[in-house]
C-alpha cells in the first residue's frame, strides 16, 4: 500500500516551531509519498457532543469541518499529531480532533476502529521546556491512543523552542527529524498492556 501522510496542525500560531519541526522531517520522506497539511484553526471543529448514551452518531457531510477531517484520517497510512506542549500535554484544538474519533467509533457503518487498525500514529512537539521529560504525558496519549486503535506508534519528536523560529536551534531536534518517519513503528501496546477505553 501506498504510504499516505496526513499532517494535523494543532498550534494557535501558523508556522510555530512545532509546524517548521513537523516540516523538516516531512522534507525527508522519499519521494511520491503522499502528504497532507491541515491547520485545525483553519477547519475549527465545534465542541464534539458524547452521544454514546442518547443516539447514534451521524457521519458528517465532507463540506463541513469535521467531515474533511474525517475523509483525510481514513485516507491516511500514517497520521502525525503536529501539536505543542501545551499544560504537558496537546493543545486544545489538537485534542478536540482525537475527541471526534470517539464519535467517529460510534457512527454506525464507518467502522473507524478497524479502518485505523495497522495504521500508525506519530507525533512531532515544540516545548518551551528544555526538559523533554515534561512531555511524557503528551506522548502518553498518543500512544495509549495508538495502542486502543490497534494502530502503530511511531513516537514522538520533540524540539525545544519558545520564540518564533526558536526549534531550528535545537540541533538535536533537526538530527532527529531526518530519520523520524524512516523508523520501523512497532504495535502500540498499553504500558501494562492491558486494555483501555476510549
Amino acid at each position: 500500500m501506498d504510504r499516505r501522510f496526513l499532517f494535523v496542525l494543532g498550534s494557535a500560531r501558523t508556522g510555530g516551531n512545532t509546524e517548521l519541526l513537523a516540516r523538516r522531517a516531512a522534507e525527508q520522506l522519499p519521494e511520491g509519498v503522499g502528504q497532507r497539511w491541515i491547520d485545525l484553526t483553519e477547519q475549527p471543529l465545534p465542541d464534539f457532543e458524547d452521544l454514546r448514551h442518547d443516539s447514534d452518531h451521524v457521519r458528517p457531510p465532507s463540506d463541513t469541518p469535521a467531515g474533511l477531517l474525517l475523509d483525510a484520517t481514513l485516507a491516511a497510512t500514517d497520521i502525525v499529531i503536529a501539536s505543542p506542549v501545551y499544560w504537558y500535554s496537546l493543545s486544545a484544538q489538537t485534542k478536540r480532533y482525537l475527541d471526534y474519533w470517539s464519535g467517529w467509533l460510534r457512527t454506525p457503518g464507518l467502522d473507524f476502529k478497524a479502518a485505523m487498525a495497522g495504521r500508525t500514529l506519530w507525533g512531532v512537539a515544540a516545548l518551551a521546556d528544555e526538559e523533554l521529560s515534561v512531555a511524557d504525558p503528551y506522548a502518553g496519549t498518543l500512544r495509549n491512543s495508538a495502542a486502543y486503535m490497534g494502530m502503530r506508534f511511531g513516537g514522538v519528536l520533540l524540539g525545544s523552542g519558545s520564540k518564533p523560529g526558536d526549534v531550528l536551534s535545537d540541533t538535536a531536534a533537526l538530527a532527529r527529524a531526518k530519520t523520524f518517519f524512516a523508523q520501523d513503528a512497532p504495535l502500540a501496546r498499553f504500558p501494562d498492556d492491558t486494555a483501555g477505553a476510549a
